[in-house]
């Protein structure tokens, strides 16, 4: 309440017998309708100050009422303060959280005051008295009172001051009796309400104990569907490797001439066998990230490095002159240290696309660093057919597909962006897309330049080549190996003799993939995988057992989960590769 300077009293009526308890009633109720209070209200207002008023006399022998109006408050606020010279209450704070128990009830005529209105203050000592001050804010449909108005009501007052009291006691009777039918109505609306919110809070836990049955049979379909792709996806890699390995075979002639219609049917079956596997890769991949099974294996590199080996790789794409390949030189763009195979898979994924639907103009890859969010922007720009809005977010749904008239005549399984998508989540970034249909499309890959422990970076191959380390005694098999990936432009290959030497130069020339036979004198195989996996500058390095060992469960079972293993007997230029390239692009 504002300084007492300020207040404009209205009227002040002792309490001194049972009869102005009732005359201290009827002045807060009528004053609560002149100052433009709703029933309702007046009827809260009348009560609170009639059970203050009762508590004064019944306790303290009698007191006083002060009725005053607030007017420098916004809105106003109309107060009452009921004060007395009574003994006091002992325990102020006892009453206020509900603790006292009187059997006159003065305890809930305070609580019950305080609860009605709007503002509530008391002042208690021992032998002194107590003083009890509550306040409602004045409706703001009320004009403000200026001081003439309160003249006005104040005169109304003392008019009413001859009024019957026991035609007041009869009002007070007909308002208890009209809240009482009120507080019937809505006690009954409270109940209706409640049976409505029971029923509904039925019909909502059986909703929600269906969807829990739905959702966990969903997450078993969609396990299953994983664990399908993973498991198939690995049956169909080895008739179709054969089936590349016998095409590749009569191809080279290495059983004879072809006829030219021969020629052709072979080179049909090959290229079908590879699209093919390619569709199976990319399987096997996004089973892998479903499944939170695809490992981050990160490693030092440039994005000069990066572009210069996409360059080289998608150079044979290109079959329209009209179409340009472009590769801007990045500028103060900080190293990676990622996942190297899973960022030019994407890359690779988004120049695919790129070049299948351009017809003229160019692509273009680009690489900038944002330093507030410390990330690496990997863009590649087109001026392609573009993308119309309602199908950005389709086309990163898995085997889905625009239909134009572009893609009618290009080939795709429809995985791509989705894998691409899933792979950029998992580097920590995330993958864009900003299009206009007859403009052109821009993917962008942005992730964060490191995901790992930079401490444990292997050394950047030269001119983005892969270095291969073959670890075996056998001076045979080296030679074999030696003409295989030795004459491979995009490997750097490296021989030793046995397991000490190839642990040596494992740690020192930090190889990206290892070829490793198990039977060598000194240290056997298995004592050099112990090795490289106890070893951090190692442990991240892809192994690939090559053995004349039967290659059966027994012999999996003595090496770490996940090993890659291929048989001397089975080896060629072409499954060779293909064990190389999975090593080097993280598949198991």
């Amino acid at each position: 309440m504002a300084a007492n300077a300020k207040l404009w009293p209205i009227v002040t009526v002792p309490i001194e017998n049972e009869a102005d308890v009732v005359t201290v009633r009827q002045r807060a109720h009528r004053l609560a309708e002149l100052l433009g209070f709703e029933r309702q209200d007046q009827t809260r207002i009348a009560t609170a100050v009639s059970e203050l008023a009762r508590n004064a006399f019944s306790y303290a022998g009698g007191g006083r009422a002060e009725f005053i109006l607030d007017p420098a408050s916004t809105p106003q606020t109309f107060y009452v303060k009921i004060s007395d010279k009574g003994p006091g209450i002992a325990d102020v704070q006892t009453i206020l959280d509900g603790q006292y128990r009187s059997k006159s009830g003065m305890g809930l005529g305070i609580l019950g005051a305080r609860r009605l209105m709007d503002h509530f203050s008391i002042e208690s000592r021992s032998g002194k008295g107590t003083a009890v001050q509550i306040g409602q804010v004045l409706p703001q449909r009320a004009a403000p009172v200026t001081r003439a108005k309160l003249a006005d009501i104040a005169a109304t007052l003392k008019k009413d001051s001859s009024s019957d009291p026991l035609e007041v006691l009869r009002q007070q009777n007909r308002e208890l009796m009209q809240s009482l039918d009120e507080l019937r109505r809505k006690d009954d609306e409270s109940k209706q309400l409640d049976q409505e919110l029971s029923d509904t809070n039925r019909g909502v836990v059986a909703l929600y104990a269906e969807l829990d049955e739905r959702a966990e049979q969903l997450r078993q379909a969609s396990e299953l569907k994983t664990k399908f792709l993973s498991n198939m996806s690995h049956e169909f890699r080895t008739p179709l490797n054969s089936v590349l390995a016998l095409s590749r075979l009569l191809l080279d002639r290495i059983d004879g001439d072809l006829t030219p219609e021969q020629e052709r049917q072979v080179g049909y079956i090959r290229r079908s066998a590879e699209s093919l596997l390619e569709l199976v890769n990319d399987l096997l991949d996004l089973a892998k990230v479903e499944a939170g099974k695809a490992d981050v294996k990160p490693s030092a590199f440039t994005v000069g490095e990066l572009f210069g080996s996409l360059r080289g790789a998608l150079r044979p794409l290109l079959t329209s002159p009209a179409v340009e390949l472009i590769f801007d030189i990045p500028d103060k763009v900080p190293n990676l240290f990622t996942d190297e195979a899973k960022v030019t898979q994407i890359l690779r994924n988004l120049i695919s696309n790129a070049l299948k639907f351009t017809e003229q103009g160019e692509v273009r890859v680009s690489a900038t660093f944002d330093a507030e969010r410390e990330r690496i922007n990997l863009s590649v720009r087109d001026t392609g057919i573009g993308i119309a809005p309602q199908d950005h977010a389709r086309i990163f749904e898995e085997f889905s597909q625009v239909d134009t008239r572009l893609q009618r005549r290009v080939k795709g399984t429809g995985l791509g962006l989705p894998l691409s998508r899933s792979l950029a989540e998992l580097l920590g970034g995330e993958l864009t897309l900003e299009s206009v249909p007859g403009q052109g499309s821009v993917f962008t890959l942005s992730i964060p330049p490191e995901r790992g422990d930079p401490s444990r970076a292997q050394r950047p191959s030269n001119s983005g080549r892969k270095r291969v380390l073959l670890i075996d005694d056998d001076e045979t098999f080296r030679y074999v190996m030696r003409q295989i990936i030795g004459n491979e432009p995009r490997y750097e290959y490296i021989e030793a003799v046995d397991g000490d030497v190839g642990l040596k130069a494992a740690r020192e020339q930090k190889p990206d993939v290892i070829i490793l036979d198990l039977q060598m004198p000194t240290m056997d195989g298995f004592t050099v995988l112990q090795e490289l996996n106890a070893d951090s500058r190692t442990s991240v390095t892809p192994v690939i057992v090559s053995t004349s060992l039967n290659v059966n469960a027994e012999l999996k079972a003595r090496l770490p989960a996940g090993t890659r293993v291929i048989s001397k007997n089975t080896i060629s230029r072409d499954n060779v590769s293909l064990f190389l390239r999975d090593a080097t692009m993280g598949a198991p």
